[in-house]
């Protein structure tokens, strides 16, 4: 169960990132990847977000894969994503939410072996996902200043790759932050769990990608080309974004290519039919 002992630490509003202790403002919003809303900085608290009636959200997002949010959405918005593997269950990206109900029917699913997090703008209550599970987080060393909250549980990977099991590997791609990370699942056909480092778009036949989706900030075209490079190297049928729904069912690896030929095509001025 969440440590009662954490209920009251802050949340920013607007990210969804928890911190250890209070503070006047939040790093992840002041950065120009984020922002601080018109109001200025507003928190609250996991008893704040149970006390305002947000409740746990489950729904099959894959064959494997359940989704993980909230209801109704909160901050940001995303949504976790658990990966009912053959090496045990990981939860990819994590939520500013978390209560009794929702660690109830997680441990019915299988409970959690690994977490691992694409980005700091998903870092959010981590710590108490990991106390509440006794599992590890994996983060990426270039991403280590955005931590809010350090604890024990956190682990700290670098390098463009790490191995979270036979047929699970991180990825850094380097692009969206320094320390960004892209979880391959070799199993069956392949499948790319991208938060929005690689984001998947309404028109869920592309996928884009952005320094800063907030301030619609693009992202340098020489890191695209090597993030594209990269994951290439890897094979898959599917991508799962940040969002519920924002799933490629088919053809992955295809997208992902078409995608960063439109993008660059559009960021250096290529003309149609180079």
């Amino acid at each position: 169960m969440p440590d009662p002992h954490t209920t009251a630490l802050p949340i920013c509003r607007t990210c969804g990132t928890q911190y250890g202790a209070p503070r006047q403002d939040c790093p992840v919003c002041l950065d120009e990847r984020q922002y601080v809303g018109a109001e200025g900085q507003q928190w609250t608290s996991l008893a704040g977000l149970r006390a305002d009636g947000h409740q746990g959200r489950f729904e099959e997002e894959g064959p494997g894969v359940m989704g993980i949010g909230a209801t109704p959405a909160f901050a940001i918005g995303q949504r976790a994503l658990l990966l009912r593997t053959a090496s045990g269950n990981v939860l990819w990206d994590c939520v500013p939410h978390l209560d009794d109900e929702i660690v109830e029917q997680v441990h019915a699913l299988g409970g959690i072996s690994k977490i691992a997090v694409s980005h700091p703008h998903f870092y959010s209550a981590m710590v108490d996902w990991a106390h509440a599970f006794d599992a590890p987080v994996y983060l990426h060393e270039a991403d280590r200043q955005w931590v809010g909250r350090p604890d024990p549980a956190l682990r700290f990977w670098s390098g463009r790759t790490h191995d979270l099991a036979d047929d699970l590997v991180l990825i850094n791609p380097g692009i969206h932050f320094p320390g960004s990370a892209i979880l391959h699942w070799s199993a069956g056909e392949g499948a790319l769990f991208t938060g929005d480092v690689v984001n998947v778009c309404p028109d869920r036949r592309w996928v884009t990608v952005m320094y800063s989706y907030a301030n619609h900030i693009p992202e340098r075209p020489h890191a695209v080309r090597a993030a594209a490079d990269l994951l290439g190297g890897y094979r898959f049928e599917r991508i799962y974004g940040a969002w519920w729904n924002r799933v490629v069912t088919s053809g992955g690896n295809e997208v992902l290519e078409r995608s960063v030929e439109r993008y660059l095509r559009f960021e250096e001025g290529i003309p149609e039919g180079v």
